[in-house]
């Protein structure tokens, strides 16, 4: 069993915790973490992974829900390491943007960092393959609603701002 930190409003921890579900009911004025990453390469393209089958089957970024007891910047190494099998240091990950959604917070990080594909040890549980993409080609993915919804706002933010 998987437990979740719940943050108020203010982001700030309240004490409780609620079991890690399909269909969590997160109560009114409570809130937990979500983390994602995205890396590009020096090609202007973005590591994005084919979830598997278990995960929805949507091509995506790494990330992943905050454990209980765990912080965000521990959770994004965590992530990386566990999907994809890469050791990467937090200071080499950048806070780039946090959305507050009805009961959630979102933050996204980024780095710039060429990778092997063909050395990755993917977590077959969670992803099916990872592919570089470039940013029309996951443009496209959104269009035909083949990439994960709750990625989208900071795919656009990280393609609009930062490059």
């Amino acid at each position: 069993m998987e437990y979740l930190d719940l943050y108020d409003e203010n982001r700030c921890l309240t004490g409780e915790k609620i079991l890690r579900s399909k269909d969590m009911d997160i109560p009114l004025d409570r809130y937990i973490n979500i983390v994602i990453v995205f890396i590009e390469n020096s090609k202007g393209e973005f590591l994005i992974q084919k979830t598997s089958k278990e995960k929805g089957s949507v091509f995506a970024t790494t990330g992943g829900f905050v454990k209980s007891g765990s912080t965000n910047d521990e959770t994004i190494v965590g992530e990386i390491k566990e999907e994809l099998g890469i050791d990467i240091d937090i200071n080499d990950l950048k806070l780039v943007h946090t959305i507050k959604h009805k009961n959630l917070f979102h933050d996204a990080y980024y780095t710039m960092k060429d990778i092997d594909i063909d050395k990755l040890k993917l977590q077959k549980e969670e992803v099916e393959y990872v592919k570089w993409m470039s940013t029309e080609e996951i443009e496209s993915l959104i269009e035909k609603g083949e990439f994960r919804k709750g990625n989208i706002e900071s795919f656009r933010y990280i393609t609009n701002k930062m490059n």
